[in-house]
């Protein structure tokens, strides 16, 4: 098979990969992938996933790991790519896993040492609150079997400290801070006595979960396993907003918002949905370059009217 020479250039030169050739061989059907191993294995890095690969012109990294560097037009038109080390790496899934566990544990040992925590503590908790910690801590056990069984990731890991910051979020804010005020004797599902704004409060949980559990499902089902492809979704709310998963993420949260009652819950979304929309802007973006003549444009991302 004919053999292309690809130009290295360190992408930091304050902190440059010391071993990197100059140049590297590699199959011209060769993928990003390929090559990473290649250059991993030449300057003797141990996880190949350490390699950060850049586009010679925009120096914006190559994401696509499974795409052929003959199909990366500024690569083939130089000859060059731009590497860096990553540093240390750990796995997506694991990366999620350790987020969500966070929560679930959080809740089970606040509502545990509620005797210890609050002067009041002895008090049975009100069926509001327990149903408040029914609803977070089955979303955050879906959210793991989802991790481990639906989630189909276009990247094989991301750096080692990023776990510290993303996990930070979920196991301070939804896990201690939201878990501190509802169990609290003092709180106002410990004092609600409208059982019906806690059916309306699960029912819209149940419609959010229920519908962001199926568009997971569909979006895997769009991307083979291993695979990086991007295909044009359509129904299950793709229609109304660019991202219907986020949409239904916030429902179900305002779900646990009327039925706790509680002002941590709405800080937390609230986070959360800043985020989301920051995601869902870039997909539209993404959908929009990637699909120009079949996608429908999205004036909303997240929330019909709304965002």
């Amino acid at each position: 098979m004919a053999q292309v020479t690809i130009k290295l250039t360190n992408r930091s030169p304050r902190q440059p990969i010391k071993r990197l050739p100059p140049t590297i061989d590699v199959p011209s059907d060769a993928t990003i992938d390929d090559l990473k191993l290649r250059i991993a294995k030449e300057a003797r890095v141990s996880d190949f996933n350490r390699i950060g690969i850049f586009d010679p012109s925009t120096k914006k990294t190559l994401k696509n790991r499974k795409a052929k560097i003959a199909d990366e037009p500024n690569v083939s038109a130089a000859n060059e790519v731009l590497v860096k080390d990553l540093g240390p790496q750990i796995a997506w899934r694991t990366v999620f896993v350790i987020e969500y566990l966070g929560p679930i544990l959080v809740h089970a040992l606040v509502v545990a040492a509620r005797p210890l925590l609050y002067s009041k503590g002895s008090d049975a908790m009100s069926s509001t609150q327990w149903l408040a910690f029914g609803m977070i801590v089955a979303h955050f056990v879906k959210r793991e079997v989802e991790t481990l069984f639906v989630h189909k990731f276009s990247a094989n890991t991301m750096p080692f400290f990023n776990v510290f910051k993303n996990s930070f979020f979920y196991w301070a804010v939804s896990g201690l801070l939201c878990a501190v005020s509802i169990y609290s004797p003092r709180s106002l599902a410990a004092r609600a006595e409208e059982p019906l704004l806690d059916l309306v409060g699960l029912a819209i949980y149940l419609f959010g979960e229920t519908g962001n559990a199926l568009v997971h499902l569909y979006l895997s089902s769009l991307r083979s396993r291993g695979g990086t492809e991007r295909k044009m979704p359509s129904g299950y709310g793709f229609a109304l907003v660019t991202c219907p998963n986020y949409m239904y993420e916030i429902l179900s949260w305002a779900g646990i918002i009327v039925a706790s009652r509680d002002w941590t819950v709405a800080f937390f979304i609230a986070i959360g949905a800043a985020q989301m929309y920051t995601w869902a802007q870039g997909k539209e973006r993404a959908y929009r370059a990637q699909f120009p003549d079949k996608y429908k444009k999205k004036r909303f991302v997240i929330l019909p009217g709304l965002l």
